[in-house]
């Protein structure tokens, strides 16, 4: 899990990058929670997703965005820590130039940058979102939304409600070739504190699935 510093926007970024030993392997960035509130790429769901995306052949970053850990800068209100994520993915892009796709996956704060992201990179194939703050921050950039995605809520959310997530995921699902797979975890609070197994379980079920689609199109072909 070698460490790297690569340059961002506003000074040097402090990341953990996993190479995958297979060829032109598919790539995942994977996005923590909010830099003011502790958010750090070592979060225990952060950390989860990561791993996941290592065991199924990813080549896969975490990292830690302006202002956390040895990350250069300080916090911007979300824009400039949008531009982090998009040297992040610079950075993996240089370094696999020929990589079989591209997923971002994003907890609470990092949700809401990844779906930024999503937006702005149409090469990203797919991603994962974890108790996006949904009644925090206007989800309405998605529109449309490029493709379809996991999205995994806590039933008792106390900063996040599960109605708010819903609400947008129903959102989603009204757009045409849009489909988002929801997953409520019964008990599950903000911080999943002892769910951090079934989000990584749930994280290499869809995008199994989605690869798997994916393969079957192409040999259709």
């Amino acid at each position: 899990m070698p460490e790297v510093m690569f340059a961002g926007p506003d000074g040097r970024l402090e990341g953990r990058y996993h190479h995958s030993s297979e060829p032109n392997a598919p790539l995942a960035l994977v996005l923590h929670p909010h830099p003011l509130h502790g958010g750090t790429m070592n979060n225990r769901i952060t950390y989860a997703m990561y791993r996941s995306f290592e065991k199924m052949g990813f080549s896969v970053m975490r990292y830690n965005s302006r202002g956390v850990g040895r990350s250069q800068g300080r916090y911007d209100g979300g824009i400039g820590e949008i531009s982090d994520a998009a040297a992040a993915l610079d950075w993996m892009q240089m370094v696999n130039p020929n990589a079989g796709g591209l997923w971002i996956a994003g907890y609470s704060f990092g949700a809401f940058v990844g779906m930024q992201l999503l937006m702005r990179r149409p090469e990203i194939t797919g991603w994962i979102s974890v108790a996006p703050p949904a009644n925090h921050y206007d989800f309405g950039f998605l529109a449309p939304c490029p493709c379809g995605g996991l999205m995994i809520a806590g039933e008792a959310d106390e900063l996040v409600p599960e109605p708010a997530i819903r609400k947008l995921v129903d959102k989603l699902n009204t757009q045409k070739g849009v489909s988002v797979d929801y997953r409520i975890f019964a008990g599950a609070d903000h911080v999943f504190a002892n769910h951090a197994d079934q989000v990584a379980e749930a994280l290499e079920d869809h995008v199994s699935t989605i690869m798997a689609r994916g393969a079957l199109a192409l040999a259709a072909d």
